[in-house]
C-alpha cells in the first residue's frame, strides 16, 4: 500500500467544490492506500467558496475519517493556480502527490488506476490523458481538442516524449521528486512546466487513460486561447532550460547543468571501458550518466550520496536486471555493498578530492576488491587551477601526478597507468573559476563542450596544456588485499606529510 496527497487549487468554485471534494472519499475505500492527504488552497475566491470550504472544514471535523486527513489554506491574495499548487505541495507528506481540480471535470476514481502503475510499474510520474481511451468522454469544443494535441506535440518534440495528454490536471508524481523541482509558473503554464521538467530528470512517465467531463464557458471553465499562447512561450522557455533541480547542500543543480553533454560523458566512457571487468561497483554515480555508458554487466552496482540521484538510479532497475542501485559513503567501509562474489573493478570519477582523508577512501576501495581487481579513480588535475568552481563542487583538493602516484601507494595499490584527459577544460576551467571567479558553468559554454567534443577528442593529446583531469588505473599491490582497512598511527603520519607537501 501507499499514501497520496491530493493538491486541490480552488479559485471561485462556489457551487461545484463541496461535491468536487466529496468525489475523493471514494479513495478511502481502496485497499491500495494506505492514507489519503487532501491540501486545499483556497487562491483568494471572490465569490462564496471560501464560505463552502469553511462549512465543509467543519463537517468534516465531526465525521473524523481515520484514512483521510483534511487540510485547508487560503492565500489572502489571488497568486494563480501554480501558486496555489506550490502552497499545497509544501504541506504534502505523502509518497505520491496529485493535482485535483475544483471541478467536476475529472473522476476521483480513475486515480485509483494511477496510483497501481506506480506500484506495478516502479513508476516516477504518471499522467492521466483524456485521449488514450477512457471509460467515457464528453463531446465538446474541438477547437479547444486540436489546441491540446498542439501543445502535446510541441512539448513531445522538446522532450522526445510520446504524449497523448501534457494538458491533463491529473499528473501523479512521487512527493520526493516533485519536491525537489523548482516550480516557477504561477498558472495554467505549469502544465508544461512540469512535463518538461520531468523528462530532463529522466523520470519514468507513463499514462493511464481517463474519464473526462470538460464544461462549458457558460459552466464556469477559465482556460481560453490566451493560456494556450502563454504556454506556446512556456513550451519554448522550459525546453531551454536546464533549471530542473531546487538547490542543495549535493550542487544538484550544477551536475544537471553538465548533464547536457553527453558526447563528454561518451568520451570519458570510452578511455575506461576497456579496464573494466565484469563485477563492477561505480561510487558517485550520480544520474547514471557513465553507468549507462558502462552497463550490461554481470553485476553492476551504482551507487551515490545524494537522495535525489539514488533516486534516479533506482529506477534505471526496471529493465537492467543485473543493475543495482544503493548508498554507498565512499569514506565508510560499513555502507560498501557486499556480496557472494567481489568487486573486480571499482570505478569512483570526481568522487575522492571531495573527502579529507582521500588515503581512507582508497583503502576501502582496495578492501572490497577481489584478489588481482583494479580500482578506476578520476581526479581534478594541478593546485594552480584551484578556484571558485572548485569551492562550489566541494572539492578538497586537486591534485598532481606524483601526489597520485604517492596516494595510490600508501592506499596498497601500484599504478598501471595514468591518462592525462581533457587538456581544453584546463583553459576554460581558470578563465572561469581563477579569472572570473564563476560560481557555476554557463549553459552556452556546457552546450558548445558538447557539440564541439568529437573535435577535442582528435586534438587531445597534442594541445600545449596540462590536463584538466587525471585517470588512475591502479591494481592491487602484492599481498594487499589482506592487509587490514584501518589506517595506522604511521600511515596518518606519512599521509600529513604528503598533505603538507
Amino acid at each position: 500500500m501507499t499514501s497520496l496527497s491530493v493538491l486541490v487549487p480552488v479559485y471561485n468554485e462556489e457551487h461545484l467544490v463541496a461535491t468536487s471534494l466529496a468525489r475523493l472519499e471514494v479513495l478511502a475505500s481502496s485497499p491500495l492506500l494506505s492514507r489519503v492527504q487532501v491540501v486545499v488552497v483556497d487562491d483568494c475566491s471572490r465569490d462564496g467558496t471560501a464560505q463552502v470550504l469553511g462549512a465543509l472544514q467543519a463537517e468534516l471535523a465531526r465525521r473524523h475519517s481515520p484514512k483521510m486527513e483534511w487540510v485547508f489554506l487560503r492565500h489572502e491574495q489571488n497568486a494563480g493556480k501554480g501558486k496555489a499548487i506550490q502552497t499545497a505541495l509544501a504541506r504534502a507528506d505523502c509518497e505520491l502527490s496529485v493535482i485535483h481540480d475544483a471541478d467536476l471535470e475529472y473522476q476521483p476514481k480513475d486515480l485509483l488506476s494511477i496510483v497501481r502503475v506506480f506500484e506495478e510499474e516502479a513508476a516516477d510520474a504518471v499522467f492521466g490523458s483524456r485521449f488514450a481511451g477512457g471509460e467515457s468522454r464528453r463531446v465538446l469544443f474541438f477547437w479547444h481538442e486540436l489546441g491540446n494535441r498542439l501543445l502535446t506535440l510541441l512539448t513531445n518534440l522538446a522532450t522526445n516524449l510520446n504524449l497523448t495528454d501534457m494538458e491533463t490536471c491529473y499528473k501523479a508524481v512521487r512527493t520526493e521528486l516533485l519536491k525537489s523541482i523548482p516550480i516557477v509558473s504561477n498558472d495554467f503554464r505549469l502544465e508544461p512546466e512540469l512535463a518538461i521538467k520531468l523528462a530532463k530528470r529522466e523520470a519514468r512517465i507513463f499514462e493511464v487513460p481517463i474519464s473526462y467531463s470538460g464544461r462549458t464557458y457558460q459552466e464556469g471553465k477559465k482556460i481560453n486561447w490566451r493560456d494556450g499562447m502563454r504556454a506556446l512561450g512556456a513550451i519554448t522557455r522550459f525546453a531551454l532550460s536546464d533549471d530542473i533541480y531546487v538547490r542543495d547542500e549535493h550542487g544538484t543543480q550544477i551536475m544537471g547543468r553538465l548533464k547536457r553533454a553527453p558526447r563528454f560523458n561518451s568520451w570519458m566512457a570510452d578511455l575506461i571501458r576497456p579496464h573494466c571487468g565484469t563485477r563492477v561497483l561505480e561510487i558517485g554515480s550520480g544520474t547514471g550518466a557513465i553507468t549507462r555508458q558502462l552497463v550490461p554487466r554481470r553485476r553492476y552496482v551504482a551507487t551515490d550520496v545524494n537522495p535525489l540521484h539514488l533516486a534516479t538510479l533506482r529506477a534505471l532497475r526496471s529493465d537492467r536486471p543485473y543493475l543495482d542501485a544503493q548508498f554507498c559513503d565512499i569514506t565508510d567501509l560499513e555502507t560498501y555493498p557486499r556480496g557472494e562474489e567481489r568487486f573486480d573493478t571499482v570505478i569512483a570519477l570526481n568522487v575522492i578530492e571531495h573527502v579529507e582523508r582521500d588515503r581512507e577512501a582508497l583503502v576501502n576501495i582496495r578492501s572490497i576488491l577481489a584478489p588481482g581487481g583494479r580500482a578506476i579513480v578520476l581526479v581534478p588535475q594541478g593546485a594552480e587551477l584551484f578556484g571558485s568552481l572548485d569551492e562550489v563542487l566541494g572539492h578538497k583538493r586537486r591534485y598532481s601526478e606524483a601526489a597520485l602516484r604517492r596516494l595510490a601507494a600508501e592506499a596498497g595499490f601500484t599504478v598501471h597507468e595514468i591518462i592525462r584527459f581533457n587538456r581544453i577544460g584546463t583553459p576554460v576551467w581558470w578563465v572561469n573559476g581563477k579569472l572570473f571567479k564563476r560560481r557555476t558553468f554557463g549553459l552556452f559554454q556546457v552546450l558548445a563542450l558538447n557539440m564541439l567534443t568529437p573535435i577535442f577528442r582528435r586534438l587531445d593529446t597534442s594541445l600545449p596544456f596540462a590536463p584538466l583531469s587525471l585517470i588512475a588505473v591502479l591494481h592491487q599491490s602484492e599481498g594487499s588485499a589482506a592487509q587490514g582497512n584501518a589506517p595506522s598511527p604511521s600511515d596518518e603520519r606519512r599521509e600529513r606529510a604528503a598533505e603538507g607537501s
